[in-house]
């Protein structure tokens, strides 16, 4: 049933012209399911790949035809007359909205050719954006920091006791802390963060405890603070480390005592609370010399996790791109690229001083910037720098490894993604192998 299903091959055609339909017998015989519409009902309609006759009247109103082809996350092939490739605007459009073109009249064998590989590339980009939509608020990566980086963030979840996460700037760590909360029992309760280094210092202590009405100038009414405000969930406190002495006391107090003073109040107020802190500082320097309460940080430090810098974590770079590539796509108006050979290994080189969100900028960059079918290394704003191929990280050989296992099993999807027998006979493994393998990378 699975193989079946697996072998499934459906194509949509939009507004079908003559030439479309003379084609369409051929098509079924060659083993794909036909159906065809209108434009106006193409959208409701589910395919693999889709054909469409791309008329001179498209290119004045496109929005009709850019909602199409982006709700429908396959690849689509433009149909044009001879007379319609002169008109300046083609170009632009068909490159920057379709998989390929064909003028009329058809040549059968290159569209059956074309027809296979936008198949082979709709399944990839298929299993690529379900998992970027499944995995949009998780740990993506496959190099060992991140592997067990997860598995220590399964066995700390379950528990109640706060957990300090170490790490730079950029390197994920409200994603970490946001994990362990959906992980834990709390997670159908509030999830609250907040930044301890972006609000004044005179703010703070209201901030983190709420005030009553009248309690300094300009509370005029009373506020929640953010310990209230997690009640019964977990509350992240990122960069504690720069919390002032001060307030380093009173945290170190509801901590033990479970319980708040609103600013202006005088009745204790019941809180339960699950701390998660994170901090891109030497938390030991700050206490020695002086900056930083040691009881605080041992209160905060019963389970510790690092984040590591995404310059150590060379192998998980083009997924990482490619998971934004996605995810940006949808704001900037444009399909998702690829990235350039040229491009994959500028990002190899370059040292990612602002980590993971340096990538997630600079793939926003290039999503916006790119004028062809992928995003080059210009469109990132990098450039190769002389000598510095011999600077790369290292990576282990066993992330090398898994790497070329997984590109492996991508080229052959994406040349026989019609026939998953024929692509593991590519590969020299056999079929069960190849499923496993397609779990084991998250191709399905």
């Amino acid at each position: 049933m699975l193989e079946a299903t697996s072998n499934r091959r459906r194509l949509l055609v939009v507004d079908p012209c003559d030439d479309c339909r003379r084609l369409l017998p051929g098509l079924r015989a060659a083993g794909w399911e036909v159906d065809s519409c209108e434009l106006e009902t193409a959208s409701e309609r589910s395919c693999d790949v889709g054909l469409l006759r791309l008329l001179p009247e498209h290119l004045e109103r496109p929005e009709a035809i850019k909602e199409v082809i982006s709700r429908s996350g396959t690849e689509w092939i433009a149909v044009l007359s001879p007379d319609a490739l002169p008109i300046h605007e083609v170009g632009d459009f068909v490159c920057e909205w379709f998989f390929d073109f064909h003028t009329l009249p058809f040549d059968v064998a290159r569209v059956q050719v074309t027809l296979g590989r936008a198949f082979g590339m709709a399944r990839l980009r298929g299993r690529g954006s379900a998992q970027s939509l499944e995995h949009q608020h998780e740990l993506l990566g496959e190099s060992r920091s991140v592997q067990e980086l997860r598995r220590l963030l399964t066995k700390f979840a379950p528990t109640e006791s706060p957990v300090l996460i170490r790490g730079e700037s950029g390197t994920g760590k409200e994603l970490v802390a946001r994990t362990l909360h959906r992980q834990s029992r709390r997670a159908s309760r509030p999830f609250i963060a907040i930044n301890c280094g972006a609000i004044p210092e005179h703010l703070i202590q209201s901030e983190l405890f709420g005030h009553e009405k009248g309690a300094f100038t300009g509370a005029h009414q009373r506020k929640i603070g953010r310990f209230e405000q997690a009640n019964g969930g977990t509350l992240f406190l990122d960069e504690v480390g720069d919390l002032p002495l001060e307030l380093q006391a009173n945290l170190l107090r509801v901590l033990q005592e479970k319980q708040i003073e609103r600013v202006g109040g005088s009745q204790p107020i019941a809180v339960d609370v699950r701390v998660l802190a994170a901090t891109h500082v030497d938390l030991e320097a700050a206490i020695s010399s002086g900056r930083f309460r040691e009881d605080l940080y041992y209160r905060l430090n019963v389970l510790q996790v690092s984040t590591a810098p995404l310059r150590e974590r060379n192998g998980d770079l083009a997924l990482l791109a490619n998971h934004f590539a996605h995810l940006y796509s949808v704001e900037t108006g444009r399909r998702p690229r690829r990235f350039s050979d040229d491009a994959l290994a500028v990002m190899a080189e370059h040292s990612w001083p602002g980590n993971v969100r340096e990538l997630a900028n600079r793939v926003r960059r290039g999503l916006v910037l790119a004028e062809g079918r992928q995003i080059e290394a210009r469109d990132l704003g990098l450039e190769r720098e002389r000598g510095k191929g011999a600077n790369l990280p290292l990576v282990t050989l066993e992330e090398y490894k898994l790497g070329a296992e997984r590109q492996a099993m991508c080229d052959a999807l994406a040349r026989h993604g019609d026939n998953l027998s024929v692509a593991a006979r590519m590969l020299g493994i056999s079929r069960p192998t190849f499923y496993r393998l397609l779990h084991k990378h998250q191709l399905r």
